[in-house]
């Protein structure tokens, strides 16, 4: 077994896993985690737990609690990524260059610099923004630069709420954004129009491809759509499927009422009633 616990630097920000190295951390603490740039101040939010070894790897180790100095640092470097973003903004509309500032993060300290401020944003094109960086140069007083993201990785930044209802995948658990196709779509009897599947970033939703096993298992050990199955209001003929609650919808003989039964009760009712039929 191994211990692993899940912080996050943003509020409702991507997850990330870390060996706790026998840390006692309840869910609200403020803890030390190592990153690129050295020791950041990160929130639990998934108290240490044991799992199997195989399922996370090799994980970066928890630093410890947060000092009042390490909250105080964090504190400050939230206020001037705030402040920053401003003066970003005011000068992008200044200078009317078709950008969109998405995001802003900022290094206080690092082996090859004293400060840096790095600007994500989203462009249609490529953008000349060489007077742009001299000007937030001069203004913030740091090293700045400027990333030019896609949408995926935009929305990941800014982060939301899907159509599930819940907080996206993309800025939450999701670690890798991986290619997803139309076909996805129509194997989980999903509308093939792109704008009806489509996620916050105007791209198909990721989810289509990591539940895409499930409707493939689910197809493989279900009666298919227009087989004969029994129920226990009769018999009847399988007009659909619903995967999340593992069940299929038949429509009943004789009253030709709608009803929805477990995938574990109408398997086996049908092999018996396919035996039958070859006797």
């Amino acid at each position: 077994m191994q211990q692993v616990m899940a912080v996050t630097f943003e509020k409702h920000g991507q997850l990330h896993y870390v060996d706790p190295a026998g840390h006692r951390v309840s869910v609200g603490d403020h803890v030390m985690v190592p990153t690129g740039e050295g020791p950041e101040v990160a929130l639990c939010v998934w108290a240490p737990e044991g799992v199997q070894a195989a399922d996370f790897g090799e994980l970066p180790s928890c630093l410890g609690p947060a000092t009042d100095a390490d909250l105080a640092r964090d504190k400050a470097n939230r206020r001037f990524r705030a402040q920053a973003r401003i003066i970003v903004n005011r000068l992008v509309r200044e200078q009317e260059l078709p950008m969109k500032v998405i995001g802003i993060d900022y290094l206080d300290r690092s082996t090859e610099f004293d400060r840096q401020v790095v600007v994500y944003f989203t462009a249609p094109h490529r953008v000349d923004f060489r007077q742009l960086v001299r000007d937030l140069a001069k203004t913030l007083q740091a090293r700045i630069d400027l990333r030019q993201i896609g949408a995926r990785d935009a929305t990941r930044v800014t982060g939301g709420i899907g159509n599930c209802g819940r907080d996206l995948c993309c800025s939450t658990h999701l670690s890798r954004f991986e290619p997803v196709g139309l076909r996805l779509a129509r194997d989980q009897d999903l509308p093939s129009n792109p704008l009806r599947v489509q996620g916050a970033c105007g791209r198909l939703m990721c989810c289509l491809k990591y539940e895409h096993p499930l409707y493939q298992d689910f197809v493989k050990k279900a009666p298919k759509v227009g087989s004969r199955v029994r129920t226990p209001d009769g018999e009847g003929r399988v007009i659909g499927h619903s995967v999340p609650s593992e069940s299929v919808v038949v429509r009943v003989d004789g009253t030709g009422e709608v009803t929805r039964c477990p995938q574990a009760e109408v398997c086996p009712a049908r092999r018996a009633y396919d035996s039958r039929g070859k006797d």
